[in-house]
């Protein structure tokens, strides 16, 4: 275990600082990364490296970084990447501007971290470590719903890019999961005017908001997440525990495989439940129609 390096994104609250704590319990390495770097100083002082990094950055500077991360224990084991947010909006309210930088962190944050990390960690598998690369979809990855269709459909992308790589990376030993939490305690449900910081926002509202929406399931989802903030089921402690014991194979995953995704909570499960139940009643009752597309022979 004490070879094992994280690098770890967004560790300045929730999923990603979580996990980096678990880590350094646990006596790994830890480099931790943030947009602003000075707001680790917990993280630093119980033992990680901590770092500026913007996963919306070019490709050669998330390079240099990542070959600057690689270069302070040698190697990186285990890469983590949750920075995200949600931007809450109906689709009409939202601006080009809004969902392209939603996108930009998201989705190609994503796709930025996977591609400045693959080659440290095809290094890294090399050697007989294990390795392993974490992304992160959400119970959205499987539900979508008003007021909150760009953020879900960002963790679709994230889910279907990660299944890609999982075959792309397994031939050079690197494992691939995506984490799918659900509701779990942590800031990511509040505002600007909630945390007096709008710049710390993870739930980011468009400008624009339309009167013509009062009252309708958009309005309703709002209120819901106001509700629900603060008062989110999962413990984000407990889920990092098990992030961590699943992708190093330790604890309640000893002798498993990582597996291609990692549900959290109770409501994902649920969710993803409901969602292959409906799914097979719809192909049950199309299914006549859908295949009749065929040459007739």
């Amino acid at each position: 275990m004490a070879d094992i390096v994280w690098f770890i994104t967004a560790t300045s609250s929730g999923f990603g600082k979580a996990i980096a704590q678990e880590g350094l319990r646990r006596g790994h390495k830890v480099i931790a990364t943030a947009r602003d770097s000075s707001k680790l100083g917990e993280l630093k002082a119980a033992g990680a490296v901590v770092m500026d990094l913007d996963v919306t950055s070019d490709e050669e500077t998330l390079s240099a970084k990542l070959a600057e991360a690689n270069a302070i224990y040698g190697k990186i084991t285990h890469v983590v990447n949750p920075a995200g947010y949600i931007l809450e909006g109906a689709i009409e309210e939202a601006s080009q501007k809004e969902v392209l930088a939603h996108f930009n962190t998201n989705v190609f944050g994503t796709f930025n971290m996977a591609r400045a990390a693959v080659p440290h960690l095809r290094e890294a598998a090399k050697t007989g470590t294990h390795v392993a690369l974490a992304n992160f979809g959400s119970l959205g990855s499987w539900w979508s719903g008003p007021a909150v269709a760009h953020y879900c459909s960002t963790k679709y992308a994230v889910t279907g890019l990660s299944e890609g790589l999982v075959d792309e990376l397994k031939p050079f030993g690197i494992d691939v999961c995506v984490v799918e939490p659900g509701y779990t305690r942590t800031g990511f449900l509040a505002t600007g005017a909630a945390n007096g910081d709008s710049s710390a926002d993870h739930r980011v509202q468009t400008k624009r908001v339309l009167p013509v929406y009062d009252g309708t399931p958009v309005e309703a989802v709002r209120n819901a997440m106001n509700a629900y903030n603060g008062n989110q089921p999962s413990d984000v402690d407990k889920c990092a525990k098990l992030i961590v014991d699943v992708l190093t194979k330790t604890g309640v995953a000893e002798g498993k495989e990582v597996p291609v995704r990692l549900p959290l909570g109770e409501d994902t499960v649920a969710t993803i439940r409901k969602k292959c139940e409906d799914t097979l009643k719809l192909v049950a009752e199309w299914e006549a129609v859908s295949v009749a597309t065929g040459f007739d022979v």
